[in-house]
């Protein structure tokens, strides 16, 4: 009974954790509007920044998508424009866009630049004056 208990305790742990997890802009907010360069500061929560190169449980790193659709689950994040790297860990960048209303998204990859899907993705807008 102890042991049922315990792995359910267990079990209902790590759905919590995993329901924490995700990415986040600590900036700009969403609907902000911008210089035409603009700094951008990446959050992550229930995993850990690492380099890419080594695949380790529980780490990855940030790509920041401009104007382009999410990339799906598992599938490698292409190397663009529209598709920032921070292989080396970087949690902020300076972004230089075009005036007009622009869709940030930033997405967290396993360290083969694999996507985790939405479950680690956030999109937000931005107006760049």
């Amino acid at each position: 009974m102890k042991a049922a208990l315990a792995a359910s305790l267990l079990s209902f742990c790590a759905l919590a954790h995993a329901q924490d997890a995700g990415v986040f802009f600590v900036e700009p907010k969403d609907g902000a509007t911008v210089p035409q360069e603009f700094k951008v500061v990446m959050g992550v929560k229930g995993k850990t920044v690492a380099p890419a190169g080594e695949i380790k449980e529980g780490t990855g790193h940030h790509h920041l998508l401009i104007d382009t659709a999410p990339v799906k689950e598992g599938d490698v994040i292409p190397v663009d424009a529209q598709h920032v790297h921070f292989g080396k860990g970087q949690t902020e960048t300076m972004l230089k866009l075009a005036p007009g209303r622009h869709t940030l998204q930033l997405q967290f990859a396993d360290g083969a630049h694999r996507s985790f899907g939405p479950a680690m993705a956030s999109t937000i807008h931005v107006v760049v004056k």
